[in-house]
């Protein structure tokens, strides 16, 4: 099943249905009127959905329309809680070399996590706006699992039935500002500012054999301007997994419904796969090069993030933001 939220609705959207090629869609307000309230009372309106999803499919489903991506907003317009890991190992050595600092002492041991801004997300299609260049912006493929509630003190091997959709994710980084804001120990404020998700939201069954309750095994593709600069695959050099996340979190509280916890930029140890960031490129051009040459986001550029099936057909949709003065 894939679902959507319209911009037209309110601070939180409109859900919708969305046909498995992200042509139609369909509203349900007799089941949910947002995305927040249907993942509030996931196992009563979830086969509810389904139905609407297996009708809209057959094209025996009232009321849909052509699907415009530019009329969405995130999946979750607005969530109570957003945590980021980072648990591809090979992008946090190179985040962190490029900022001159060395792994902490428990990263095989503990993941790493930061809770996010999720008062406000941008739509798969909105402007990503900035208020100068000279802040390093870059860009973070990742993909992120949304949860019901998660009890405090769940273990990993409970956590994995808890992950009810899944979604692509672009975890914008100001690079100019982690290098005097991290070392105050506070952690990100600054330098992450809103994010944005994939046109829709899917549940682990519309991912087949490529998720297997742990992680889900897929190139993302990221590019800018139309050059791509990475296709990593998300299962490969995974430390620790999407429950071993939602455990990690869960361990001293309780997770809201509609909690969304992402992994990190997706970074593979083969550079082959090219690179997750603009951070992680310039790593290696100071390596190769004596310095780095790739600049970071300007006004004006490009950022695509998707994900395809072995058809060849988008999973998630595409996130496809133009850089924009704030």
């Amino acid at each position: 099943m894939k679902l959507a939220s319209l911009k037209a609705g309110g601070r939180d959207g409109t859900l919708i249905a969305v046909s498995r090629d992200l042509t139609r869609g369909v509203k349900v307000p007799d089941i949910a009127v947002t995305m927040q309230q249907a993942i509030e009372s996931w196992s009563e309106i979830s086969p509810k959905l389904e139905d609407v999803f297996r009708r809209l499919e057959s094209g025996t489903c009232p009321g849909a329309f052509a699907l415009d991506v530019r009329a969405l907003a995130s999946p979750f317009p607005r969530a109570f809680q957003f945590l980021d890991g980072s648990v591809y190992l090979h992008h946090m050595k190179k985040a962190r070399k490029a900022r001159g600092v060395p792994m902490p002492d428990n990263y095989e041991t503990e993941p790493l996590m930061y809770q996010g801004l999720s008062d406000r997300f941008d739509g798969p299609a909105d402007p990503m706006r900035i208020p100068d260049e000279a802040l390093g912006l870059d860009y973070e493929p990742e993909v992120a699992v949304v949860v019901d509630e998660v009890a405090m003190g769940t273990q990993p091997k409970d956590a994995g039935r808890h992950i009810k959709l899944l979604m692509l994710l672009n975890d914008y980084t100001l690079r100019a500002l982690t290098k005097t804001e991290l070392p105050k120990g506070f952690g990100f404020l600054q330098a992450k500012p809103t994010s944005a998700f994939s046109p829709v939201a899917v549940t682990p069954d519309e991912l087949g054999v490529a998720w297997d309750g742990a992680k889900l095994s897929l190139p993302i593709l990221s590019s800018v301007n139309g050059q791509l600069r990475g296709s990593a695959n998300t299962g490969h050099d995974m430390f620790f997994t999407y429950p071993d996340l939602i455990a990690h979190a869960a361990r001293t509280r309780t997770l809201s419904a509609g909690t969304i916890i992402g992994a990190g930029a997706v970074s593979n140890r083969n550079e082959k796969t090219g690179h997750a960031c603009i951070a992680e490129t310039r790593v290696d051009e100071e390596i190769e090069f004596g310095a780095p040459r790739t600049p970071f986001l300007r006004f004006g550029d490009t950022v695509r993030i998707d994900m395809k099936n072995g058809d060849g057909a988008s999973i998630f949709g595409a996130i496809d933001q133009r850089v924009e003065r704030g």
